[in-house]
Parts: structure tokens; C-alpha cells; sequence
């Protein structure tokens, strides 16, 4: 089970050029070669040799990880041990987040409504900061994750879901609503709620793993709403997310409010569940 991780790297194959033993690494979710023409145009999760590696398992002492060149990235250094959960968030959360935003074109001016309040609509909150949003709309019904989302810069919150939750972004927006909209939570409420949101012309960046969605055809051509999404390209943005981490400009590790040793991880999984946890960080 798992597929976020980083670590230290204790052993080598012989193809392996750049990654050497001893570094400290963050992967992706997907492992990728990071050289074929998919991967070139920045859609690693899609890498025509792609392993998934949840398939492997890295909630573990030791993985071992496939097309290491091109899935793992070094930082500067042996991090800081208060470094480590946001290194951990980039291997897949805050890359996720960070996806939504960017297939969102969240960006300077715009007026961002992120859908889901879990830790991938968090870190797509602090995505769509960092990436310059004006306006940052939070949907969420949870007080703590509220106020988690204001410090990652949220500037409203809405507790509406729904057409009640379309409703109210309308009203925020004066009956347009967002420029940018992202979906992180895959259910049909939540990506009708996501395509209502958005004003014709906008754009929906989906990131939460679908269950059972079915799209109105004919709703959908008349929104002239923009959709792209699907699984993140993490690999794509580690280098930009490890170096803002490394320089302490985000801190997404916020979002691990729950640690525990590894061998308690079926707990984890409980309290996530019964959201007694955002996000669990489990240390070996």
C-alpha cells in the first residue's frame, strides 16, 4: 500500500547515472523514464513506461523504484527533519494541488474556487497563492480545514454544496462566477458543483479520482467551460516544489496533522476515514 514517499537512497542499479547512493529523494506516484516524448511534454503520469507505485508499495522499510533517473529527484541536501512532511506533501498531494491549479490557469487576477477541503484541495489552495490568484474561494464545511485553507490563502470560505454551493460562488463573483475552478474530490456532485462554478469561457482543473462521473453532454456544451485534468504529473513540478520548500517559501506539510509509526498505519487509515485526520505522515 502507498505510493508518496521520500527517503534516503541506499542502493543503486547498474543504469542508474544520476542518482546516487545517499542522497535524499522525493518520488512521484507514477514512476516515469522522464525522457519519452510523453514525459518531454510534461505528462510523466502518462510516461509510455509508467509504473504505478502504489503497485509496489512504499509504505515500507525499503521500495525499490523503477526508472530511477527520471522518477526521483535529489534535494540540495540531508533536509532538516521540520522539512520533511512538506517534502513528503510534494511526492504527491502538493504536486496534485498544484496540477488542479495550473490546469485551472489559476493565475494573477483571477478569482480561484477549489471544490474538496481533503489535503489535495488544501495544497490547491496554496497552489493557486503562490501561482498568483487575486481571489481564492474555499469549499468547505470542516472549521479546521477552514481555517487551514485561510492560511494557505483562502480569501472566502463557502459552506454551500451543490447548487446551493454554485448559488453562492455566483453571488461572490457577481453572478459570473470563478475564472478558475478545481475539482479535488471526484465524485458527480462535486464535479457538476466545479463546472457550475465557472464562468463561460473559464477553466476546471480536476485532480480528484473519479467515481462513477457522468458528464451532461448538453450542459456541459453550453457551459464553454474548459476541462483538463486526470492524474497529476508530479514529476513535472518537483523541481520547482522541492526548491520552494528548501527555501522555506511554502510550507505544505501543514497538512499532516497526524503522525504515527509506520507499523500503526491501518490507524492511520482509520482516522483519515472517520476525518479525525487530514492527511497521516507515517515515519519507519
Amino acid at each position: 500500500m502507498g505510493h508518496e514517499y521520500v527517503g534516503i537512497v541506499e542502493e543503486v542499479g547498474s543504469e542508474v547515472q544520476h542518482i546516487k547512493p545517499g542522497q535524499f529523494v522525493v518520488g512521484s506516484f507514477w514512476a516515469s523514464d522522464n525522457t519519452c516524448p510523453i514525459c518531454q511534454a510534461g505528462y510523466q503520469s502518462s510516461c509510455v513506461q509508467r509504473v504505478l507505485m502504489g503497485t509496489i508499495g512504499t509504505q515500507a522499510e525499503l521500495a525499490r523504484v523503477p526508472l530511477a533517473d527520471g522518477t526521483l529527484v535529489a534535494t540540495p541536501d540531508i533536509p532538516p527533519d521540520d522539512l520533511i512532511p512538506s517534502l513528503l506533501a510534494a511526492s504527491d498531494v502538493l504536486g496534485t494541488g498544484w496540477f488542479g491549479a495550473v490546469a485551472a490557469e489559476a493565475g494573477p487576477g483571477k478569482t480561484v474556487a477549489v471544490v474538496g477541503d481533503g489535503a489535495v484541495g488544501l495544497l490547491a489552495v496554496l497552489a493557486a497563492k503562490q501561482l498568483g490568484a487575486e481571489r481564492i474561494i474555499a469549499m468547505s464545511r470542516h472549521q479546521p480545514r477552514q481555517q487551514l485553507a485561510i492560511q494557505f490563502g483562502a480569501t472566502d470560505v463557502v459552506t454551500e454544496r451543490g447548487d446551493e454551493g454554485v448559488a453562492r460562488v455566483k453571488e461572490l463573483t457577481g453572478g459570473l462566477g470563478a475564472h478558475s475552478v478545481i475539482e479535488a474530490v471526484g465524485t458527480q456532485e462535486s464535479m457538476l458543483q466545479a463546472i457550475g462554478s465557472t464562468r463561460p469561457g473559464g477553466h476546471v482543473g480536476y485532480v480528484g479520482v473519479a467515481h462513477g462521473v457522468e458528464l451532461p453532454g448538453e450542459e456541459l456544451f453550453f457551459s464553454h467551460v474548459h476541462l483538463h485534468g486526470g492524474p497529476a504529473p508530479v514529476r513535472r513540478f518537483l523541481p520547482e516544489l522541492i526548491d520552494l520548500i528548501w527555501n522555506r517559501q511554502i510550507d505544505p506539510g501543514k497538512v499532516f496533522d497526524l503522525t504515527l509509526p509506520l507499523e500503526e498505519a491501518a490507524e492511520g487509515y482509520k482516522a483519515m476515514d472517520e476525518r479525525r485526520a487530514i492527511k497521516v505522515l507515517l515515519r519507519p
